[in-house]
């Protein structure tokens, strides 16, 4: 286990970084890009200006992990040890990852791209989207009660086939939420 560690500019493939427990560590200006973290764990450790675009997820613990200004495009946050898993997202690229079929409650995701982002059967019960984009993001049979997407902009799902109770959205954002019914709105 290492603990209570500051990582600078590592770069997951010139092994720096070995498979273990990184408990409250932080990293900055980190490259896991294409990367395989099979066997890593984190815990209540934070991620500044790091680079995790297209890095293998298989098996990682996220425990109380905190990224901000990232870039984490096309990740499978579905193969992470889902045990314990919790994480923060502020200032983040997530675009074309997938959180499918994970119970992520009270996830937040603060000024965010989420652009492509697969949501499928994801259980977000109170998490926050404030100004993050959701252009194109999969939501199907996921529960959303309780979100908050006041601040959000260019989501569009379906109120049929996912929860939204007391979820709060804003009165100018809200269009999405009709456009799959042949109505005009102006």
């Amino acid at each position: 286990m290492i603990e209570n560690q500051k990582f600078e500019r590592i770069h997951l493939n010139d092994k720096s970084l070995q498979a273990s427990t990184y408990e409250n560590c932080q990293f900055h200006n980190c490259d896991f890009s294409n990367g395989n973290l099979y066997d890593f764990k984190f815990e209540d450790s934070e991620f500044f200006e790091c680079n995790f675009s297209l890095a293998h997820l298989a098996g990682v613990a996220f425990r109380n992990v905190h990224f901000k200004d990232c870039k984490m495009l096309g990740l499978r946050f579905d193969d992470c040890a889902v045990f314990g898993l919790s994480f923060s997202f502020e200032n983040c690229t997530l675009n074309h990852s997938s959180f499918y079929k994970l119970k992520i409650k009270q996830t937040k995701f603060l000024n965010c791209s989420l652009e492509a982002v697969d949501f499928t059967e994801t259980d977000l019960t109170l998490s926050n989207f404030a100004n993050s984009n959701l252009k194109d993001a999969v939501f199907e049979r996921s529960n959303l009660e309780k979100c908050d997407f006041r601040n959000a902009h260019n989501y569009s799902f379906d109120l049929e086939v996912n929860r939204i109770k007391k979820a709060k959205f804003s009165r100018d954002a809200v269009i999405g939420l009709l456009a799959k019914y042949p109505i005009d709105i102006e």
